[in-house]
């Protein structure tokens, strides 16, 4: 029997701009130990590579992989899984310890990055609930891809914030310092897109600030979506332009929206955004560096283990 197959692959992502990450990582290994955890590890070398590791770990017969990460990094290890696994449910159990700058999807489920050693503890008992997967397939200058998500695809203003924040955060280090850059840089920034897309047999155009497609509760942005109802939220928010800038300081701040008439939300299964006016996209919190022409999404439903507290 293969022995992997009862050790954790845990691939470990350093946090950029972060002295302390090191340290962390040093006290996680050690309680990994303390508690009586079987893993081998790896160390991320940047952007791209976990998405290598983890594929190499499914290869390698790995049933439990672990990212020390964000949503980032998780989205990253998802890819490698399911690229390496599209025709099968037989996929390894995938599970977080945060330690990103987002570590939206963790949260949903309860993990709180101050304390890991209570999820660690959660994840050695191996309780395991079947998300949905969201496949985004891309046409791009350069031609196709296909991405795939736990929690949210943001188009607009919310994908900006994304790219503005981890940016200023890689450069400054300081919390406080990154956003007031951040948030200097919004004023700069364009806040409206005219996108049309088509979901449940409707063809929509509008002129929106943001749009979001979520499986989860995407940074605030689909507050009521689930991750394993089999549906995906569709969310658009339009504002005057006197208030634009104000709406989008308070999701630089805040992640969230803000209730109001201008929210449109719909339900479905698949999506397809015909034109995205060259608006900044994020996929679970990585920037596309890209111009996106055309963009169909679907979802995956229960097409993978996770690993949630007992």
């Amino acid at each position: 029997m293969n022995s992997t197959q009862h050790k954790w692959g845990v691939i470990y992502c350093p946090k950029e701009g972060s002295g302390k990450t090191h340290r962390r990582w040093n006290k996680i290994r050690r309680c990994l130990t303390e508690q009586g955890v079987a893993f081998d590890f790896v160390q991320s070398e940047g952007a791209g590579s976990v998405k290598r590791l983890a594929a190499m770990m499914t290869d390698n017969g790995y049933r439990t992989i672990v990212v020390v990460g964000g949503d980032a990094a998780l989205c990253d290890a998802l890819n490698g899984i399911m690229e390496r696994t599209p025709h099968t449910t037989q996929r390894p159990a995938l599970g977080v310890i945060p330690n990103g700058f987002g570590n939206d999807f963790a949260h949903y489920w309860g993990f709180d990055e101050d304390d890991y050693k209570q999820t660690i503890s959660w994840l050695r008992l191996r309780r395991t609930r079947r998300v949905d997967v969201g496949r985004a397939d891309i046409e791009n200058e350069q031609g196709h891809e296909t991405r795939y998500f736990l929690n949210c695809i943001s188009i607009g203003v919310g994908a900006a914030i994304m790219g503005i924040r981890r940016k200023t955060h890689s450069f400054l280090g300081f919390n406080t310092l990154s956003y007031l850059c951040s948030a200097l840089w919004l004023v700069f920034q364009r806040m409206t897109y005219h996108i049309t897309f088509r979901l449940n047999s409707e063809e929509k155009a509008a002129h929106v600030m943001n749009a979001c497609v979520g499986s989860s509760t995407g940074y605030g942005q689909t507050p009521s979506a689930v991750p394993y109802n089999g549906q995906l939220d569709v969310t658009t928010t339009t504002h005057p332009k006197l208030t634009q800038l104000f709406y989008g300081l308070r999701l630089l701040f805040a992640g969230r929206f803000l209730k109001s008439d201008n929210v449109k939300s719909w339900r479905t299964k698949h999506v397809n955004f015909v034109a995205t006016d060259k608006a900044p996209i994020a996929i679970d919190g990585h920037r596309l560096h890209y111009t996106v022409k055309s963009m169909d999404v679907v979802l995956q439903p229960e097409a993978i283990e996770f690993l949630i507290p007992q």
